[in-house]
């Protein structure tokens, strides 16, 4: 029996393995960690919260993320479900017409030069009218994994009554559905079914060596056409190249000079191509998590469930190696690859062969076959991402690989939100020991090195920003008290104080409206619920509103 038979046949596996074991609703909620560590990462998002959505660095990235928000509500709904839906609602309703979330919603109040690609330069409003782009809020045209049904299942079991009262998924599943939607009928560019990135920026691991080859063949924008704002906040030495910026600015600019449109042969569906194994494994997991949605909403997800095992078959089928034992990157316009997506060669394109974090993050799928499963905790284990013995956390690219620099963008440090999505699946998979291991490296080395961007894998020395706002909410999350958690830290890191949250319990009361962003509605859809946030966490995040 052939791998995609085997795994057709075994029984279907729809649990939300990655969601904690303990019963959904406000009684779990009244008992998270208080800890310093726990009050510093609350600081962090309160901090960072700018009255409608949550930043991921104030400096380096001043306005909303994508994928970053969906990481932030699955922290958030532990210290405040109700923030947590504003943040997933103030993110949906920037989505086009065609279904696609935008991986950038900009705030209108940051000058244009505090950040690049800035909205005139992605020029949505006009660019992406036929895509139906909004008129009443800037954003970019290109996408970033779909991380937000599994964020919104999450969120709405952190306080079932207040999802309800406010109508939180009724309004989220269209979205959600048109999104999903977007994604496997407009970016199904290799024909086999799943979905294609179009930009290294879509993926979110935007300097991979994964991305080298197929960028080679990319003509860079001249370095005088544009200016790099990130190098204010950050070494250039750990910063993407101006060579491969340049690329990442061609590729920007060709999308939106053909109206953002998908497949064929111009932007789109030409240069750049690829299949991702991360951004796919992603899109299954969420669409077990709309299944759910759809069963608490009536329907009974089974169509959906049956669709998330036809994507897991064509992942193994298309972008698993047997023999190195992980998932690797297809790009679809490689020539030395088959070119024929229906001949006797296989797929079109050809695997990108650099080990990445990407190739792991399946690991999070419950329904994937056990050889299959095995294979990637044994490369985890193993000498390209020592986990366990070289390493506390999983480095983003191969220890052995040439383009190893444990400092630099996506090719070697560790990155907080890949590690949270590997210890979820290592504790999918039974890997408990491995899981626990990684749960407190997580929390140990956010809180040491102040909740950074990224960090040394075999220091845990902090890059990029500190006080980014998914460190912290991943911290959170896996410093939730669900009976498996860590001890925390005891101590602070040198030189830094935990802001100043209080420390007595309060609850909330949600309101009959969020605070709104310029050019759009908050749409409550209920006014009554418990806002159950609690201690020393929840006075941070409840003291941090700004309009």
């Amino acid at each position: 029996m052939d791998r995609t038979a085997q795994l057709v046949a075994r029984p279907a596996q729809h649990a939300v393995a990655y969601d904690p074991g303990t019963p959904p609703g406000p009684p779990h909620l009244g008992a998270p960690r208080t800890g310093p560590a726990s009050r510093r990462a609350a600081q962090v998002l309160a901090d960072n919260w700018t009255g409608s959505s949550t930043v991921p660095s104030p400096g380096l990235y001043p306005h909303q993320w994508s994928w970053d928000s969906a990481f932030v509500a699955i922290g958030l709904r532990h210290v405040s479900p109700r923030r947590a839906q504003t943040e997933l609602e103030t993110l949906l309703d920037a989505q086009w017409g065609d279904g696609r979330v935008p991986h950038i919603v900009f705030n209108p109040s940051v000058p244009l030069d505090a950040y690049f690609p800035s909205p005139d330069f992605w020029r949505s409003s006009t660019a992406g009218r036929a895509a139906g782009a909004p008129r009443t809020v800037q954003t970019s045209g290109i996408v970033q994994p779909p991380v937000h049904a599994l964020a919104a299942w999450l969120v709405h079991r952190a306080d079932p009554g207040l999802s309800r009262a406010r109508g939180f998924l009724g309004r989220m599943y269209p979205r959600l559905a048109a999104w999903h939607r977007y994604l496997l009928h407009r970016r199904d560019l290799g024909g086999g079914g799943l979905v294609s990135v179009v930009h290294p920026w879509e993926q979110g691991m935007d300097n991979a060596p994964s991305w080298d080859a197929p960028l080679s063949r990319v003509t860079p924008a001249p370095a005088r056409s544009f200016r790099r704002a990130d190098l204010d906040h950050g070494a250039p030495e750990d910063r993407p190249t101006d060579l491969d910026y340049g690329r990442y600015v061609r590729l920007a600019a060709e999308y939106r000079d053909g109206g953002y449109r998908d497949g064929g042969t111009g932007p789109g569906g030409g240069e750049f191509a690829v299949e991702d194994p991360s951004f796919n494994a992603l899109l299954i997991a969420s669409e077990h998590a709309l299944a759910h949605i759809a069963h608490e909403l009536g329907a009974t997800g089974t169509a959906r469930h049956a669709r998330a095992e036809r994507l897991t078959a064509a992942l193994v089928e298309r972008l698993w190696d047997p023999a190195e034992e992980m998932f690797f990157c297809r790009d679809l316009h490689d020539p030395h690859g088959s070119g024929d997506r229906h001949g006797p060669r296989g797929p079109a394109g050809a695997l990108v062969p650099e080990r990445g974090v990407s190739g792991l993050v399946p690991l999070l799928l419950p329904g994937l076959p056990r050889e299959v499963a095995a294979g990637l905790v044994r490369t985890l284990r193993g000498p390209h991402f020592g986990l366990g013995t070289a390493t506390r956390l999983v480095p983003s690219y191969d220890l052995r690989g040439e383009a190893f620099d444990p400092h630099r963008y996506w090719r070697g440090p560790a990155w907080f939100n890949t590690s949270w999505l590997l210890e979820r699946g290592l504790r999918a998979h039974g890997a408990r020991a491995d899981a626990d291991a990684l749960r407190r490296a997580v929390v140990d080395v956010a809180a040491g090195s102040d909740f950074a961007e990224y960090v040394d894998p075999f220091t845990g020395e902090a890059c990029g920003a500190t006080g980014f706002s998914w460190t912290a909410a991943l911290t959170l999350d896996l410093l939730h008290d669900d009976g498996t958690t860590p001890d925390e830290p005891p101590d602070e890191p040198p030189g830094m104080t935990s802001g100043t949250a209080g420390t007595a319990s309060t609850t909330g009361t949600a309101g009959t409206a969020g605070t709104t962003a310029p050019g759009r509605t908050s749409g409550t859809g209920g006014t009554t619920g418990r806002d159950s946030a609690a201690g020393a966490d929840a006075t941070a995040i409840e003291g941090g509103d700004r309009g």
